[in-house]
């Protein structure tokens, strides 16, 4: 009869410069430091032994831990997950008062879940995002336009409140500084439009309506929405960027600090400049686009400076000169609101003025077109 040798007790022992291990009794005993080195010895080797031991309970014991970090206390619950996953029950005790204070400083089993919503259907995303956009943009954009006419009325009757010289310096930027790339693309403009059109109407013997076209085109049409468009681009970005910049580097809020609006302080004066210059603009645009037209008709159509002054003296009507003035005064406010809206609404550093610049100029183009069309159909 052959006698069956007895099973020795599973045991464990690694001796490291700085982390012991033993298993006895369904108890795990370590000792030593467990730190980043000692973390993947535990996370590797001693996790593949528990594994193959399949206990049914485990007592990680810290009693002899002399010392510990975030990523042994990490080591430790990724044991105690694993394990739990394959049916074992894990608990760790003992230790000293530091370590415990590290376990509970490092470990995530005290914090609470973000429970993640439910997925949303394509009409409650729709939906969503149109709030969002009347929420964020138009009420906000309807406040700031509230607050800088408000502020833009009221300071015509308090000439100590306005910055001085202020609106000199910015009818200069905004309007002065303008004058040779509105005069030079009127100019083109005018003289393109013209001379593509003459071809058409030297075939039908109609030479002399090419005043006509010239004057109501550029006069109704091109003239404030080209002059609109090229303010937009080189204006418009600057007051956004300025004010964006202002405000990532908290100079609005330094305002604020001495008791001063940034609308009335920075917004305000740049529109009393804006709705100035823009008339100014736009007639200089419709003189360089007429002359331009003119020099066409005279080129492939042969009409003369004096005809061609004489026609245009017929075609021409007042209400041509006031439609232009009602549409400066529109392009000019929504160039500035919406240049100053963007900039407001920055974030992110300097990052986020590149982001909100371009936007601006996207935006504020868009409305100045969106608002031809509207003047257009009320005018004509």
């Amino acid at each position: 009869m052959k006698l069956k040798k007895k099973k020795k007790p599973l045991q464990y022992i690694t001796n490291d410069d700085r982390l012991s291990y033993r298993y006895k009794g369904n108890t795990l005993y370590l000792s030593g430091n467990l730190k980043l080195v000692e973390s993947g010895l535990l996370a590797r080797n001693v996790l593949k032994k528990l594994s193959a031991l399949k206990p049914s309970a485990l007592f990680l014991n810290l009693d002899q831990l002399e010392d510990i970090d975030s990523s042994g206390v990490m080591a430790l619950y990724f044991v105690k997950g694993k394990l739990a996953e394959k049916g074992t029950h894990v608990e760790i005790e003992g230790g000293s008062e530091i370590i415990r204070e590290k376990l509970e400083l490092f470990g995530y089993e005290n914090v609470e879940k973000v429970s993640v919503p439910p997925r949303r259907n394509y009409l409650e995303q729709l939906g969503g995002h149109v709030h969002h956009f009347f929420s964020s943009y138009v009420y906000g954009f309807l406040v700031l336009a509230a607050n800088v006419f408000y502020w833009s009325f009221a300071d015509l009757f308090r000439r100590k409140t306005r910055r001085e010289g202020e609106v000199v310096n910015q009818a200069v930027l905004i309007g002065v500084n303008a004058v040779l790339i509105v005069l030079f693309m009127s100019f083109v403009i005018g003289l393109v439009l013209a001379m593509h059109s003459s071809g058409q109407l030297q075939v039908f013997g109609a030479n002399i309506f090419i005043v006509d076209l010239t004057v109501l085109a550029v006069m109704s049409q091109m003239g404030p929405l080209i002059t609109a468009i090229l303010v937009a681009g080189r204006s418009g970005s600057a007051i956004a960027a300025e004010i964006a910049t202002m405000k990532v580097t908290a100079e609005l809020d330094a305002l604020k600090t001495m008791g001063l609006d940034p609308i009335r302080f920075v917004v305000v004066p740049k529109l009393y400049a804006a709705l100035i210059t823009m008339p100014f603009l736009i007639i200089v645009a419709n003189v360089f686009g007429i002359f331009g037209g003119g020099l066409a008709g005279y080129i492939y159509l042969d009409i003369t400076p004096e005809v061609f002054i004489n026609r245009m003296g017929e075609v021409m009507q007042n209400k041509d000169l006031l439609t232009g003035f009602v549409k400066s005064q529109v392009y000019a406010s929504i160039i500035v609101l919406t240049g100053s809206f963007y900039g407001f609404r920055v974030e992110r550093g300097a990052e986020g003025v590149g982001k909100v610049t371009t936007i601006a100029v996207v935006v504020s183009i868009s409305l100045v077109i969106l608002a031809d069309s509207i003047l257009g159909l009320i005018f004509y």
